[in-house]
């Protein structure tokens, strides 16, 4: 129950940067749902993946580069969803870095058992 609360807490997330950045652009509600559950998914399999893969320049950076790992995400979803789009890398990590923080807020208003 809790995983469908936070998919429709980032749905809305992500309708309300895809109004507030002109980058960012989303059909509806029920694409941004989808959104949610394919950001989800990349999040949870791709992202390690490139995590370790590019380990070194991410030690060499002191971790700033995960911020480009997290626009990268971005923009496979943007591909992978067609009512979905985003217009460059930029648009990508301040999307990444405003949904981040929009998730970090809507999450904590969740009680844990």
């Amino acid at each position: 129950m809790k995983l469908i609360i936070k998919l429709l807490l980032t749905a809305v997330a992500v309708v309300v940067l895809a109004k507030i950045l002109p980058g960012v652009t989303v059909a509806g509600y029920g694409s941004a749902i989808i959104v949610a559950i394919v950001i989800a998914l990349l999040r949870l399999i791709v992202k390690p993946i490139l995590v370790i893969l590019t380990l070194p320049i991410t030690i060499i950076t002191f971790g700033f580069f995960l911020l480009i790992i997290n626009a990268i995400i971005i923009l496979m979803a943007a591909y992978f969803v067609d009512s979905f789009a985003v217009s460059s890398i930029w648009w990508a990590l301040l999307f990444s870095l405003l949904l981040s923080l929009f998730q970090a807020v809507l999450f904590s208003l969740i009680k844990e058992d």
